[in-house]
């Protein structure tokens, strides 16, 4: 399942604000201002910083 578009349309990056970029497989959402990657968890998605990881 993936996120619907309107939830899409209003996330943005908890550290800059800026967009983020949504990926299906493995589902993520992604800031590349921060080179930062956000997991999604059964359709949710873990928008801490803390849990964050390094895009590579």
């Amino acid at each position: 399942m993936t996120l619907a578009p309107e939830l899409l349309d209003i996330l943005v990056c908890p550290q800059c604000k800026g967009d983020l970029d949504y990926r299906p497989d493995p589902e993520a959402l992604i800031c590349h201002a921060c080179r930062l990657v956000y997991r999604v968890e059964d359709d949710i998605p873990i928008m801490l910083i803390d849990e964050a990881t390094p895009l590579a």
